[in-house]
């Protein structure tokens, strides 16, 4: 279901569901995405509000070894990236 996330949408690819992922989104209010390389924190940001209609504080990015980019993104409003996961089948 983390896959329907890049359906339609310009930079988002899909969510990132690994353990470290549901610690940060736990303790965080954060969700991690793979996105397109090219994408910069401010399409990233644009995109996530427009998709999730969620206020993002912070978006953080980094290569991975495997060559993808990444994107952690923190939301405003507490509990949020929860909500999201949830919505999206991810808990």
């Amino acid at each position: 279901m983390a896959e329907a996330v890049g359906k339609g949408f310009r930079w988002v690819k899909h969510v990132v569901s690994t353990e470290k992922a549901v610690l940060q989104m736990e303790a965080e209010n954060k969700l991690q995405f793979i996105v397109d390389v090219r994408a910069t924190k401010k399409d990233i940001r644009d995109e996530i509000e427009r998709l999730f209609g969620a206020r993002v504080k912070r978006v953080n990015t980094m290569l991975t070894p495997r060559g993808e980019k990444k994107a952690i993104v923190q939301f405003e409003e507490e509990g949020k990236a929860k909500e999201i996961a949830t919505s999206l089948g991810l808990m």
